[in-house]
């Protein structure tokens, strides 16, 4: 296919770069294009193949893109499908390549984007069809620099880099051959060249940073939020928005003072998290966050993904390699705070704070000040809060949420490491919500959810056992599947079997611990660990006891 694939691994001496939010939101479309073109009209399949190994994609979770996982997830097939006996996921990806080839070479031939499924593989490609057309719409940031640029010191007064250690901007190293150089009027040329070339690409960027400060400047003069609203904020995004997969819109930067935007490399992958676009940006720097909020009560999350410091990561380190205080309207909330002691290097991690109102002047204050090396956020959400409490946690292992018979909100699957989602489809669980028992996470399963370090909280577990037993595909009964249940390390289940405490299989069962209190690290880490057999959940609930 025509065009040019924009992959990890590439390595022009001139790095085109989308800003990551547009392109990811022009991939986005694209699908939705061809999905509503008609083209799927009499090939079902193919549409929710299509709409299957893209909706993975977009939530970080191509490693998900499986066969087996297609055949029972995508195409229906039941849990017990064999790939080395029915071939309809090669087959039916062949028809996909098949019928996006005609179509990107007819009606959608002049599509900026374009989706290509290579051939042996299930994970997508997004294509960037004419680079030129979005270079001449300003769309694109063109680079040449090291793969360490140390920011200069004349510099400091705009972007605040650290004192103690210089600032590295993470990008890939731009390669360029060694000129073969006659003479020395042959260097002078060059130097002289290189002067002007450099002289003319800061005048372009100083003067598409004043533009930038200029929009972003506009863009903070907003109405506070009412009460009842979510403000999200993807820090250092300098225009659009973003919708995650959970349908929730995420804002460009704004209300700031201070620091300077960065952007991680597309190709760096944050542990932890399903939206990997949550921390492709960030604030870095000495700065400040004054939000303006309607009177009310109010849950605020801070998002943080260390990129720069730690195993192999671009400037090394680990622990201690950078601090930094966090204050809330004057008051300290994280005196030495360090993102890779709290969860790790390369790894989402989430603080979340209850209690929190505007101060007298109608705003929240938020604080990032150095102790080793400049702080950095990614996000911001601020959501309604409870009387005393935090807002519940309720999940169903799924791709996509649901509603239950209370009215009840459970979010998809997220906070996981470990295992994959599979679909149930013909669980029939006789219980009020036989939908939370429709798909499970099975393997060795961590789940590690942010939570408010004041409260203690009662964990519940959903669990059927709908592969095992004599009805089931997988046979067997008691003591076909075991294993260890743990909640912040303390033993809550040894050698659990859902099968013989619920009775039998297909039938609901929920284990619950109250009390737990969180981490150090403000986190709630629940594992469920194998002994005989894969372990599997099929929900999880947290609720703040406090009143």
């Amino acid at each position: 296919m025509p065009g040019t694939i924009y992959t990890p691994d590439e390595p022009p001496i001139v790095r085109r770069t989308m800003q990551t939010a547009q392109l990811f939101e022009k991939e986005r479309l694209e699908v939705e294009a061809l999905l509503a073109s008609g083209i799927f009209t009499r090939a079902p399949n193919l549409a929710h193949l299509l709409k299957y190994v893209c909706d993975k994609y977009f939530d970080g979770a191509a490693e998900e893109i499986k066969e087996y996982n297609i055949a029972v997830e995508a195409l229906g097939r039941r849990p017990e499908f064999d790939q080395k006996r029915d071939s309809i996921v090669r087959v039916e990806a062949h028809r996909l390549r098949k019928r996006l080839r005609e179509y990107y070479e007819s009606e959608g031939a002049s599509h900026e984007v374009q989706i290509d499924i290579p051939s042996g593989q299930y994970t997508p490609r997004f294509v960037l069809k004419d680079p030129k057309s979005v270079v001449a719409a300003g769309q694109v940031e063109v680079t040449v620099v090291p793969a360490k640029e140390v920011i200069p010191a004349q510099a400091s007064a705009e972007r605040e880099p650290s004192a103690l250690v210089p600032a590295v901007r993470e990008t890939e190293p731009a390669l360029m051959p060694a000129p073969q150089l006659a003479s020395g009027i042959g260097l002078r040329w060059l130097v002289s060249a290189f002067v002007v070339v450099l002289i003319a690409g800061t005048a372009l960027v100083l003067n598409n940073r004043s533009q930038q400060a200029r929009v972003l400047a506009s863009s903070n003069v907003l109405p506070p939020a009412g009460s009842g609203d979510e403000i999200r904020i993807l820090c250092g995004l300098e225009n659009g928005s973003y919708t995650d997969a959970f349908e929730r819109v995420w804002q460009s930067d704004r209300f700031f003072t201070g620091g300077y935007p960065n952007q991680t490399p597309r190709n760096q992958i944050i542990l932890g998290t399903r939206d990997q676009q949550i921390y492709r940006n960030r604030r870095e720097g000495n700065f400040r966050y004054d939000i303006p909020l309607k009177p009310g009560l109010y849950e605020l999350h801070l998002y943080f993904a260390e990129t720069m410091y730690g195993e192999n990561n671009v400037a090394g380190g680990g622990e201690a390699a950078r601090l930094f205080e966090i204050r809330l309207n004057g008051k300290v909330l994280e005196s030495f705070f360090d993102v890779i002691a709290d969860a790790g290097s390369s790894t989402a991690d989430i603080k979340v704070f209850t209690g929190v109102s505007p101060g007298p002047d109608g705003k929240i204050h938020l604080e990032f000040l150095p102790n080793t090396n400049t702080p950095f956020l990614n996000a911001i959400a601020i959501l309604p809060g409870l009387q005393g409490r935090m807002r519940p946690y309720r999940i169903a292992a799924r791709d996509r949420g649901l509603t239950d018979n209370q009215g009840r909100r459970w979010d998809p699957d997220h906070y996981a490491r470990g295992g994959q989602i599979i679909a149930r489809p013909n669980s029939n669980v006789p219980t009020p919500e036989p939908e939370l028992f429709r798909s499970e996470r099975f393997g060795n399963l961590t789940y590690s959810l942010p939570v408010a370090q004041t409260g203690k909280y009662t964990v519940s577990l959903y669990f059927s056992e709908a592969w095992f037993g004599p009805e089931n595909p997988g046979g067997g009964g008691i003591g076909s599947r075991v294993f260890d249940i743990l909640v912040n390390g303390v033993t809550l289940k040894k050698n659990f079997d859902i099968f013989r405490e619920s009775g039998g299989a297909n039938r609901a069962l929920i284990v619950s611990a109250r009390g737990v209190e969180p981490s150090h690290q403000g986190k709630i880490v629940i594992s469920m660990i194998p002994n005989l057999n894969y372990a599997c959940v099929n929900a999880l609930e947290v609720i703040d006891e406090s009143r």
